[in-house]
């Protein structure tokens, strides 16, 4: 009965692809429509390095939105990847969220943002975040700026991280949203596998503690997975390893006596069990894959091959 009713009100779904440079609060976004952490965050750059489906259904529609890595100009093997799959989700997408900061100047990397929408046919919204951080007549400043260099369906200024006119976007979303089928069940919020999201906790949690030239050049690998049998908290054994490029980054991620690893450790745990709704047992490696970014065996190995693009 539920289907059918659905069926008369005309249900309505379709994806919508956030786009823009390097940290400027995608993730956020994505993660504050949701309701819970699907992508990670940092104030690192280029923290995002594949596209992440998170699913939202409401009352009549269901929307797939599709985080992507910031668009800039690479200098790895990775880099190339994370543009073209950022690239590549705008022929994926019914609508797209094009997110800036509020600067005063368009960015010459958001002017090149631009010149490549002019070949997106779907509706592209512009959410300008931080809007806190910037005076009203600024704010109006900047978005006459953009109205006048592109023709958006909508201009939303917000702040993804307090939710501040967040709705507004949303509603704007639904009213052009194609009638469709439920692409997903109502109660899945991700497409990405626990494994996946685990690993890239864990990547989160050194972004976070490490020194500013150690992050780029770290992947994470879950390599085990399981409950305990028998155990009566249904204990998960996890096991995982980080990768980087040199000894001496490893040395600095062990830390004296384990003191970092620890420290990272201890962070991933809270949200692993928090994803898994399990108490963990999570145990940690470290070991040196030298210029892994620019190996196309190991980047596929990762999950950043072309199949992932």
């Amino acid at each position: 009965m539920k289907n059918r009713i659905r069926e008369f009100n005309k249900f309505r779904s379709g994806f919508v692809t956030l786009i823009g440079r390097p940290n400027v609060g995608k993730s956020t976004l994505m993660n504050y429509f949701i309701g819970e952490k699907i992508s990670i965050v940092s104030n690192k750059p280029q923290t995002t390095r594949n596209k992440i489906r998170s699913i939202l259904t409401g009352e009549g529609y269901q929307i797939v939105f599709i985080d992507t890595p910031g668009i800039h100009v690479p200098t790895t093997r990775l880099g190339s990847f994370m543009v073209k799959s950022a690239n590549n989700a705008l022929n994926e997408a019914d609508a797209v969220i094009y997110m800036v900061e509020p600067r005063e100047k368009i960015h010459e990397g958001d002017a090149a943002i631009l010149k490549t929408l002019t070949g997106v046919k779907s509706p592209v919204f512009l959410a300008i975040n931080k809007v806190d951080t910037v005076d009203k007549p600024v704010l109006l400043k900047i978005m006459s700026q953009y109205s006048a260099a592109y023709n958006f369906a909508e201009i939303v200024p917000l702040s993804a991280l307090t939710g501040e006119n967040v709705q507004a976007l949303l509603q704007n979303i639904q009213k052009i949203l194609p009638e469709g089928p439920m692409y997903f069940p109502e109660d899945q919020i991700t497409d990405q596998p626990e494994r996946q999201i685990a690993a890239e906790i864990i990547r989160e949690k050194a972004l976070m503690y490490l020194q500013e030239e150690i992050p780029h050049g770290l992947a994470v690998e879950i390599t085990a997975m399981r409950a305990r049998t028998g155990e009566a908290d249904s204990i998960v054994d996890v096991g995982a390893t980080i990768f980087c490029e040199k000894d001496s980054h490893k040395a600095i991620i062990i830390g004296k006596s384990g003191a970092m690893l620890k420290k990272i450790g201890t962070a991933a745990r809270r949200d692993i069990q928090l994803l898994l709704g399990s108490p963990i047992y999570l145990d940690m490696w470290v070991k040196v894959k030298k210029n892994w970014r620019d190996n196309d065996f190991l980047l596929k190995n990762f999950g950043y091959g072309e199949q992932n693009v």
